[in-house]
């Protein structure tokens, strides 16, 4: 695609938006989903126990979405930086060594956590109780962890092709069979995690096959054997545009594990208890992701635009979708909000409905953890903004300034202090901080952009 040619430079954004935003919101949105209906089906045939195990083999996942998000959003945004200035041999170069990176990475974990898996399980928090059910489902989890990796970064490469849609049938078709297959490992085969797990990754396979499939089908990519020969100059590109995915996504997986150690530590000091502490805030997590799944969606249906478009030199469409998305974020972030503090027993029954005790832990963990969640998705936007723009290290700023620079240390300090209350009230001030950092970061770079005069 030319300049001229690409509706990216020339159609209405909120068109694009939509076109963009939405089918990666919902392909987001269906993976989570499946793994909520996963939790809701460990929790009615488990229990507490069964949510707590499958809560501690979930960095795993996070951190092969890191992997996934480094190599993919690299080379998304490569991809339309490369077609907005017109030099499309390095963006076929750089999918092709992209495609390769993928390969090697999703092998190496593949064969890492299958050796240290019992110390890992130990690391992410696993207690006594639930030990042996965790070690379970991670061994099964571990073998579709590879498709995974493929599916999460094909969603970004696809959507930055120009096609979101695709990626959206094949997470959907992925999460169709692990829902139907659930129930019938779960209770027809009375299989419990270990048949959670199988349906899982049966859904996985299917989805990355069918984004593999995809590759002969790109518009804008020409993929060639010969490009796969790795270019130190293509990985620097392709990784330096994904480090702040990458970050914020193994910031993320670190913070899981810190919080499910401190749900098994302080949990124990209460009267809730180590399993329901550390389920309970599983349960949430799950929960979070749907929200989270719409502000990512929202943020990178904009990178393909910004990055064309600034790539062009049209800045006037680049500050239009920064706009769009900005307000659309506080929307999202509000909506959800509201249903954090309005219905958190109600969604808590839905997962474990013998427990009075889990329902009343439920009311304290969300209501303390999304205290402000409706300033959660403007920094995330704005990380976004400065990846599709071409400048990593203020995305991966604020990509690591929630997680690692406010939240990981503050659930650290305040919970030796207050215990399980201070570990959750962590999240509403650190969500505070990284607000006003995204906020300071957005309106110097405008300025500058007015003062150069792109604006």
């Amino acid at each position: 695609m030319t300049k001229t040619s690409n509706p990216l430079g020339t159609d209405p954004i909120l068109s694009l938006l939509k076109k963009f935003s939405v089918p990666t919101a919902l392909t987001l949105m269906v993976n989570y989903l499946y793994n909520i209906v996963d939790q809701i089906f460990v929790g009615q045939s488990v229990g507490i126990e069964g949510i707590a195990a499958t809560n501690v083999a979930f960095p795993f996942s996070t951190i092969c979405v890191s992997v996934a998000l480094l190599i993919g959003d690299g080379c998304a945004a490569n991809t339309s930086l490369s077609l907005g200035r017109g030099e499309k041999d390095y963006a076929d170069r750089g999918f092709g060594n992209s495609f390769l990176l993928l390969i090697l990475f999703s092998l190496f974990i593949l064969i890492f956590g299958n050796i240290f898996l019992e110390q890992l399980v130990t690391l992410f928090g696993a207690t006594e109780t639930v030990f042996e059910s965790s070690m379970i489902y991670s061994r099964i989890i571990l073998l579709g962890l590879p498709f995974m990796i493929i599916n999460v970064s094909f969603t970004a490469i696809i959507r930055a092709d120009g096609n979101p849609k695709y990626t959206m049938k094949c997470m959907m078709t992925g999460a169709l069979i692990n829902v139907i297959l659930d129930p019938v490992f779960i209770f027809g085969f009375n299989m419990g995690v270990k048949g959670a797990a199988i349906a899982t990754i049966l859904g996985q396979f299917v989805a990355g096959f069918l984004c593999l499939a995809y590759i002969p089908k790109f518009k804008s990519i020409t993929f060639k054997k010969a490009y796969m020969k790795l270019s130190g100059k293509v990985c620097k590109t392709i990784l330096s545009l994904g480090i702040s995915s990458f970050f914020t996504q193994i910031a993320t997986a670190a913070l899981q594990i810190i919080m499910n150690n401190l749900m098994k530590i302080h949990g124990a000091a209460t009267i809730y208890g180590s399993d329901i502490a550390l389920s309970c805030y599983g349960m949430m997590m799950k929960i979070y992701q749907i929200a989270h799944a719409m502000l990512v969606g929202l943020s990178s249906g904009t990178q393909p635009i910004n990055g064309f478009n600034y790539g062009a030199k049209q800045y006037d469409r680049v500050k239009t979708t920064y706009k769009y998305a900005f307000i659309f974020s506080f929307i999202i972030s509000t909506g959800w909000f509201i249903v954090y503090m309005v219905f958190p027993s109600q969604i808590a029954y839905l997962f474990v409905n013998d427990s009075p005790m889990y329902q009343e832990f439920a009311k304290v963990c969300f209501r303390s953890y999304m205290l402000v969640f409706f300033i959660y998705g403007m920094p995330m936007v704005t990380s976004s903004f400065f990846q599709a723009i071409g400048k990593p290290s203020k995305a991966l700023l604020l990509s690591l300034s929630r997680q690692a620079f406010f939240l990981i240390p503050l659930s650290l300090i305040l919970s030796s202090k207050f215990g399980l209350k201070g570990a959750l009230f962590s999240a509403p001030i650190a969500d505070t901080l990284t607000f006003i950092v995204a906020l300071s970061l957005i309106i110097y770079e405008f300025k500058l952009w007015k003062k150069n005069g792109f604006i």
